[in-house]
């Protein structure tokens, strides 16, 4: 019997689809929608990096170099010796795409605490792997994470452990005490650290790469340095294993513009400053002013999106969301967890784009 062409796809990708950000998709096709739902910033790129662009594209038929210059800035800004030490990709997403890559083979499985960023289940399953969740702890109108619960989902099989600090969409850390619980595991463990600009380095569990040889940072500079539509995302950790990972790049994987640009965006620190404390001061405003909501739940984050259970004012996430639309602005809905329906998440906008929502929700949650 002859084969069709499905014959011959890997059993593991026969059940996966294309990643469709349907949220994203919508806010182009109707630009008068306000962006509040994909922890974008809302301040545009600086002259500076703007010049940057413009400087680069004149040479934009020539390949990009191996991106040392960046590296280098990276590692020295993280205490760490080497360009080697990093490892850069398109976006945070096709870091974790190198990881993957590097260590999981099909039914090989990857341990996230939940909720979580979707990316670890996407490009988990491309490359045949399991996800295996350890859900996060409700409790006393908090979220924490359930270190014990991602010790006890780890099986031999695994060969990740992933963990988003500050959590999205939770916006919250990771006790300090509780990386060593999972490091000593000895197993890769990838720390997502992609909003870890609000908080300051700091906050970064990037000093046990030197004493641990399987620890990875993830980052991203889509967020806190806004340069989302120029996707630069990177990894650091212990030399040897960087470069294992690298050897799984695609050749010339970030483009001469976005690489110089984020260098750029790297050594304006005083406009980082300016963003960080931007969307800092608007998140307390609009914490504060949602408190007043009778049964509504806050999560205080160290991020730019808040996120909020509405399901003890006897509302649903999605009405929420669709009301919000009407309004003029798109949030991000959360599937039904905890029992609740009542989940969704606002990314931090611009002055009147946060005044906007605050006046919106004020206005759904005052109706009888």
């Amino acid at each position: 019997m002859k084969k069709t062409i499905d014959d011959y796809y890997v059993p593991w990708i026969k059940p996966l689809k294309m990643y469709v950000s349907s949220h994203i998709d919508l806010a182009w096709e109707k630009p008068s929608l306000h962006r509040m739902m994909s922890n974008e910033n809302p301040i545009p790129p600086s002259a500076k990096v703007l010049k940057t662009i413009a400087k680069y594209s004149k040479i934009a038929n020539r390949y990009p170099d191996q991106g040392l210059v960046i590296r280098g800035k990276l590692a020295k800004m993280n205490g760490l010796s080497s360009p080697e030490n990093v490892v850069i990709g398109n976006g945070s997403s096709e870091i974790f795409d190198m990881i993957y890559r590097a260590f999981l083979q099909p039914g090989d499985e990857v341990v996230q605490q939940t909720p979580c960023f979707g990316i670890y289940k996407l490009r988990c399953e491309l490359f045949g792997g399991k996800i295996v969740s350890a859900p996060m702890t409700y409790k006393d109108k908090k979220m924490i994470y359930d270190v014990d619960g991602v010790i006890n989902a780890v099986t031999d099989k695994t060969k990740v452990i992933v963990i988003a600090n500050p959590n999205n969409p939770t916006g919250n850390f990771m006790d300090e005490k509780d990386f060593i619980k999972i490091v000593e595991l000895g197993i890769p463990f990838v720390i997502d650290e992609a909003y870890i600009e609000y908080a300051g380095l700091k906050k970064s569990q990037s000093r046990l790469i030197k004493k641990y040889k399987n620890v990875i940072i993830t980052r991203t500079m889509s967020k806190a340095y806004g340069l989302a539509g120029l996707q630069f995302g990177y990894l650091l950790a212990d030399r040897e294993v960087a470069m294992k990972i690298a050897a799984s790049l695609l050749p010339w994987n970030v483009g001469t513009i976005t690489m110089w640009a984020a260098l750029t965006g790297l050594e304006d620190q005083k406009g980082l400053a300016k963003r960080v404390k931007f969307t800092n001061d608007q998140a307390r405003l609009i914490e504060k002013a949602m408190s007043t909501i009778p049964g509504m739940i806050i999560f205080p984050t160290k991020a730019n999106y808040v996120l909020f259970d509405a399901g003890g004012t006897g509302k649903n996430g999605d009405d929420i969301i669709s009301f919000a639309k009407k309004k003029g602005m798109i949030l991000r809905g959360q599937k039904t967890m905890y029992g609740s329906e009542g989940w969704f998440r606002v990314t931090i906008g611009t002055s009147q784009e946060n005044k906007l929502f605050i006046k919106t929700m004020k206005e759904f949650f005052g109706k009888k």
